[in-house]
């Protein structure tokens, strides 16, 4: 079982950058991907970011080239350097991480979300 806290988030004008941070308990943290997704309003989350146990990278077509993620196995932490920011990139991030079970059942694990607002 995972649980994750993102930190980071905050105020910026458009062009600014932030960090935001997944921070993780459990030791299952380094196996698979985790990711970034953000809340948009009426809709399920998107996928912003994500990174394999590898350290493959993939990134949502309206961040790429702005956003890095990377993570930290032994730190069990996720970052997300994003920069350029865009007032169409305020909303809620959060960390999420999926684990499939001894049992196959998929379950997906979320932070509480961390606010992000960009303004013109």
């Amino acid at each position: 079982q995972v649980h994750l806290v993102e930190s980071g988030g905050g105020l910026v004008q458009a062009g600014g950058s932030l960090r935001l941070s997944c921070t993780a308990s459990g030791s299952i943290f380094s196996i698979g991907s985790i990711s970034w997704y953000r809340g948009i309003p009426g809709m399920e989350r998107g996928l912003v970011a994500g990174i394999t146990s590898d350290g493959s990278t993939y990134y949502a077509d309206s961040v790429k080239g702005r956003f890095t993620v990377s993570r930290d196995n032994a730190k069990k932490t996720m970052t997300l350097d994003m920069h350029n920011l865009k007032p169409e990139d305020t909303s809620v991030y959060y960390c999420n991480k999926d684990i499939v079970d001894n049992m196959g059942t998929r379950n997906r694990y979320w932070g509480q979300g961390t606010q992000v607002t960009v303004s013109s």
